[in-house]
């Protein structure tokens, strides 16, 4: 048993401190991803962000490097398992460590299910689900190869337990997450890599609109914004911040784990 006169220690500044650490985040040029790398590269940690819009990416990079965070870039495809590879070596080879993978790259074009195609099932499922994996089996194997585990972020979705609509191939990917995440968290725990999912709920982002045109976004987040007790849409530092929770030792403990952020969405 722990010497529970011990328990308050380390100091709570200890325990989000990230330095030395280093995190990749996919997709990470705008949205969710960008609000979550920031929060990683704030608390100390070497942050490389993956993305395949260049533009932005640059933007972002330039951006953090003027506030003096340690960070780096990669152009890739996030779908493809050379590139999942690729994006790991990256991390390791720029920083000599690999503590955090948070999956964030992920698409949700609408399509209803009896106008969705085979290539826009592919499209979505090489994304969604198989980048995860691979970026996750990829890292995995270097935070046991040196022995120091690490930790695992997947960004799943609330569409995993509760259909929007006209987006079954989405909904299929998040719920396939969710599983995922509980079977890498039970394999992987012997190696000291935990592994842990947010599931966001309505979050503003520059890309949140799934392919629809603006009137029509507008009046979709109308009525979601309806159902949120919290009465208001969710912003990527939401969660940025629980991304960091998990990130950092404040959640060495949770493991298997799926926490939802969405404002009460689900309740309702």
């Amino acid at each position: 048993m722990r010497n529970l006169e011990k328990l308050e220690e380390p100091k709570l500044t200890n325990l989000v401190n990230l330095t030395g650490k280093t995190a990749i985040v996919t997709g990470g040029a705008l949205g969710i991803g960008r609000g979550i790398a920031y929060r990683l590269a704030e608390a100390g940690a070497n942050v490389v962000i993956s993305d395949i819009n260049k533009q932005a990416l640059d933007k972002t990079v330039k951006e953090f490097k003027e506030k003096g965070f340690k960070v780096r870039s990669i152009v890739v495809d996030a779908s493809k398992v050379e590139d999942a590879n690729k994006t790991i070596d990256f991390a390791y080879n720029e920083f000599g460590s690999l503590d955090i993978l948070v999956n964030n790259a992920g698409i949700y074009p609408m399509s209803p299910v009896l106008e969705s195609t085979e290539t826009l099932w592919d499209k979505v499922m090489d994304l969604n689900v198989k980048g995860v994996f691979f970026h996750s089996q990829a890292a995995a194997k270097k935070m046991r190869d040196t022995g120091k585990g690490g930790t695992i972020i997947n960004l799943a979705s609330v569409d995993a337990y509760h259909p929007t609509g006209n987006l079954v191939h989405y909904d299929a990917s998040k719920g396939g997450i969710v599983m995922m995440t509980k079977a890498l968290a039970l394999e992987l725990a012997d190696h000291k890599v935990r592994v842990n999912a947010i599931a966001p709920g309505g979050i503003a982002t520059e890309g949140s609109s799934g392919g629809a045109d603006p009137a029509q976004m507008e009046a979709i987040t109308r009525e979601f914004t309806k159902r949120i007790p919290l009465k208001r849409m969710g912003e990527p530092d939401d969660i940025g911040k629980v991304a960091l929770f998990l990130a950092s030792d404040l959640s060495s403990y949770v493991n298997g784990s799926i926490i939802k952020v969405d404002g009460g969405y689900l309740l309702s």
